[in-house]
């Protein structure tokens, strides 16, 4: 049996003999069915492949039952469970009691034996014992032959078991550290007890000297590196070099440049999920990698400073295609700022799409914009816009060159077109580094974001006494006349990568207006993710016990535990987060 983490669907019943549970049972176990299709139908591994379901062999209506299904979903990789009934069950004897599991009930609505008093019984029976679970219950009565999913509960669905996945995902994997602290960024500091007590991973580290040694002795796939060479000589365009000519590389160094970033990219993959082609080259320990599901690499200064930068390498990995073809994405951090790599991966394991790793470099405001550029913001940006951008380690796809609907996006890999992967090398140059900030070297990716994006700016923050706490702002890509872009983009830096990003508004709070999003923001980097995906971050961030400190993210979508409901519904925002989760303290405590 394969490693993949499975949905386990819990059909509970009503124990009593005699024509009670012979009636309900086909009625349980076609909304367990019915559940499973759903989900494998909708959801996806981050491979492509679907999700999969077990159902538990019986019917569970007692604790024996409930511990047969517990020792079936041990072995089956069970890492989710959901429970259905249509009917009065025995609460606290049926519950799933494992703490560390996401879980979800659906009380089926209907008046003949309403699955509704089970749910509240179970939910109250979860709460008492400190368990959360995500209640489900439609808004229409259904007749009891209707084996239908509503809309609504559909979507709750959904939203809990793509979240709860990430969470299970996430679980026995590790970060990976290459190198230290960046430049006193204090997310370069990684804290091992939020990753292992409020994500359950564990934390690995290699000196940035490992690449170096790598590199020197050749520890990489040779024929690999042949043909990642050829690709990116074809495919990654060089620009402008906007050094001073007294400072800039010769061609020929250049060209030795290009080839260390690509051993760089092959030998930084093979530090997160190793590599059995390294093993058949002798290197049997160098092959097994440390199973990082996301990392980091420190680069400026003790790197940057004499040996070629890593954007090159950060921006391969963080796309979904490189000189293999279309591939899940990597999710690797610039300047190893760990909790900007854990937001990436919370995203990454929502969407199964590639994460853009910025600055939140500038706000601009209608009057400095007109000072500047001449130009009265109009639209979207009416009320000013934030300047997003980094020293070019964004993931390609970012560019917008992939569509949905005829409209710029960013798709998980199986879906991207060959058509879309050429487009975003071509909306892509790289440019030498600016020797100011990397004397060593590299090549940075300029890519302007196509405006029209449905996208979510979020980030991970660490506060003394508070423990982790999540931003999150919802909103869209704009584009500027290509003058004003021009004139404001090179006031930074013109080998860099830029988004023009505007938050959706409320008017009330860090969200009454564009500037007080970028007054409110918790540190100098963000992640944004395409779609508007702020309603699973937050179902995701409550079922790690991660408070919201900031979103605009409308009320009728929010979905959090049950247990949220009894710490102040009158503030269900943001209040109820805090309380719930200082109550209940970290997932994996």
């Amino acid at each position: 049996m394969d490693n993949r983490i499975r949905i386990g669907i819990r059909p509970v019943v009503d124990a009593r003999v005699g024509n009670v549970r012979e009636a309900l049972e086909p009625q349980t176990l076609s909304m367990a069915q019915a559940v499973a299709r759903l989900l494998s139908e909708q959801l996806h591994y981050s491979d492509g492949a679907p999700v999969e379901c077990v159902i538990a062999s019986t019917c569970i209506s007692s604790i024996k039952e409930a511990r047969q299904a517990d020792e079936q979903f041990r072995l089956e990789n069970v890492g989710v469970t959901i429970s259905v009934t249509p009917a009065w069950a025995y609460g606290s004897e049926t519950i799933d009691m494992d703490p560390h599991r996401p879980k979800a009930i659906w009380g089926f609505n209907g008046s003949e034996r309403s699955g509704a008093v089970y749910l509240a019984a179970a939910l109250a029976a979860h709460n008492q014992k400190g368990l959360p679970a995500f209640g489900i219950y439609g808004s229409h009565v259904q007749d009891k032959d209707d084996d239908s999913i509503p809309e609504d509960v559909q979507a709750k669905l959904l939203q809990f078991a793509r979240s709860a996945m990430a969470v299970a995902q996430m679980r026995g994997k590790s970060y990976l550290a290459i190198g230290s602290v960046s430049m006193g960024i204090a997310g370069s500091i990684v804290n091992e007890s939020f990753f292992q007590q409020y994500l359950g991973m564990r934390n690995e580290y290699v000196d940035m000297s490992e690449i170096n040694r790598r590199i020197q002795l050749g520890i990489f796939d040779q024929e690999e590196f042949e043909r990642a060479l050829a690709w990116t000589r074809q495919h990654c365009l060089e620009g402008t070099d906007y050094n001073e000519e007294v400072t800039r590389f010769s061609r020929e160094r250049k060209d030795e440049v290009w080839a260390f970033v690509v051993k760089m990219t092959l030998i930084m993959r093979d530090l997160m999920a190793g590599n059995p082609k390294l093993a058949e080259a002798g290197f049997t320990e160098e092959a097994l990698g440390h199973e990082a599901i996301a990392a980091g690499f420190q680069g400026q200064r003790h790197w940057n400073d004499y040996l070629p930068n890593g954007d090159f390498s950060e921006a391969i990995l963080n796309s979904s295609f490189d000189w293999n073809g279309r591939r899940a994405p990597y999710v690797m951090a610039t300047e190893n700022d760990s909790l900007n790599g854990a937001s990436m991966l919370l995203g990454n394991l929502l969407t199964h799409t590639a994460q853009a790793f910025v600055d939140v470099r500038t706000y601009w405001s209608p009057e400095a914009v007109k000072r500047v550029a001449g130009y009265d913001l109009e639209g979207l940006a009416a009320g000013g816009v934030i300047h997003l951008k980094n020293s070019g380690s964004v993931a390609l796809d970012s560019s917008g060159e992939q569509q949905i609907n005829g409209q710029p996006a960013m798709k998980p890999h199986w879906d991207i077109t060959q058509d879309e992967v050429d487009r975003s090398l071509q909306a892509t140059t790289w440019h030498a580094a600016h020797q100011g900030y990397f004397r060593g070297g590299g090549f940075s990716s300029r890519v302007l974001t196509k405006g029209g994006m449905p996208i979510t700016f979020y980030r991970i923050n660490l506060v003394a006494g508070l423990g982790p706490v999540l931003q999150i702002a919802e909103g869209h890509t704009i584009d500027l006349p290509d003058h004003v872009h021009e004139l404001l983009d090179e006031r930074t830096d013109p080998s860099w990568p830029t988004a023009w990003f505007v938050p959706n508004l409320t008017g009330s709070g860090a969200f009454r207006n564009v500037y007080a999003v970028m007054d409110n923001w918790g540190a100098n980097h963000g992640v944004f993710s395409y779609g508007h995906i702020g309603s699973d971050l937050i179902t995701l961030a409550a079922m790690l016990r991660i408070p919201v400190n900031m979103h605009n993210v409308p009320e009728e979508r929010l979905f959090r535990p049950s247990y949220w409901k009894a710490f102040g519904l009158e503030n269900s925002s943001m209040g109820m987060d805090y309380r719930a989760c200082s109550q209940l303290g970290p997932l994996y405590k």
